[in-house]
């Protein structure tokens, strides 16, 4: 039987933690009763550098529950992506077929043996997707449709109303290893790796504890990046900008030019307006085209490792690596 790893990054998450072990451990009871998974198939918390209890609360469930519980401890607080990473790439070593899920319980953990059964009927990749959105907000579900259809149209492949729920078989997570950048997006790099895909529906559920650890700016700059890292359209936009200025500032010259042969023009206002104008045009032309490209590529060309693991609880052998993750 295959071994399955539930791969939960935490952050600050010492309300929801027991709370969240409880209800994975009666899952993993319930798929090794229906002998669907092997029986040490476990939970791996990942903590994304925590600055409360949430290790402490880890490694007693480790001591409680030292076969089905396993924890990793990052080095410091690298962000929801890297941390999902770290603990994709660690589960890839001791496990068979892995599950992301987030550590609030909003989504529906009993979706997961669906996921099982389409692994076994042959699927690498299964992703958990929300049937509807009536618990957000107004704001929070029409900024998210936005975010989608905006994807779509800078030609970014994404499931919609999917996160980061979802089932990967072992080869799928190697796979996904091989993709080295540091601007990370999971939910536009998953489509990329390729392999047989469905999905599961779900409705999600009210927060089970704590508050959200992604707030409007997080969202915001998650969103940015998933854009700016998949789709070059933000700088053909910003090129089209700048030609309609350039455009613009003909017809000022056009209007300039009237103004001084009519003499209505201020001494020196023609030269000026026209400069302003044109050079904003430029400006814009010229960063726009660069700008992404080369924040993106300074970054990405320093190599430096995405995370930095300190220690792992795990009554799993793990082969022998230096806690830090290769660039």
């Amino acid at each position: 039987m295959d071994r399955l790893a539930i791969v939960v990054p935490c952050y600050n998450e010492e309300e929801v933690l027991k709370l969240a072990s409880e209800a994975l451990r009666g899952v993993l009871e319930d798929l090794v009763r229906k002998e669907k998974i092997a029986p040490d198939s476990f939970i791996l918390f990942v903590n994304d550098g925590s600055r409360d209890r949430t290790w402490e609360l880890i490694e007693e469930e480790h001591a409680a529950y030292p076969v089905q519980v396993s924890g990793v401890k990052l080095a410091g607080n690298v962000g929801h992506q890297f941390a999902l990473t770290a603990g994709l790439i660690t589960a890839m070593e001791m496990s068979d077929v892995t599950v992301s899920i987030d550590a609030d319980l909003q989504d529906d953990v009993d979706v997961i043996e669906e996921m099982i059964d389409k692994f076994h009927a042959g699927k690498d990749i299964v992703y958990g997707v929300r049937r509807e959105r009536r618990t957000d907000t107004f704001f929070k579900r029409t900024s998210a449709q936005a975010f989608y259809k905006l994807m779509g149209l800078m030609g970014v492949k994404t499931v919609y109303n999917h996160a980061d729920f979802r089932l990967m078989s072992r080869r799928a997570v190697e796979e996904f290893s091989k993709y080295k950048e540091t601007n990370l997006f999971l939910r536009g790099m998953m489509p990329l790796i390729g392999y047989q895909t469905d999905s599961v529906y779900y409705d999600r559920k009210e927060r089970a504890a704590g508050e959200s650890k992604y707030p409007l700016k997080k969202m915001l700059a998650l969103a940015f990046n998933g854009i700016s890292s998949f789709s070059v359209k933000p700088i053909s936009m910003i090129l089209g900008i700048g030609l309609l200025i350039i455009l613009v500032s003909l017809l000022a010259l056009a209007y300039a030019l009237f103004s001084y042969f009519t003499g209505h023009v201020v001494q020196g206002w023609t030269s000026l307006i026209l400069s302003i104008w044109f050079l904003g045009g430029l400006q814009l032309l010229a960063i726009g085209m660069v700008g992404q490209y080369i924040g993106k590529i300074y970054i990405e060309v320093k190599q430096r490792p995405r995370y930095n693991i300190e220690k792992v609880l795990s009554s799993i052998e793990i082969p022998e690596k230096s806690g830090r993750e290769a660039p």
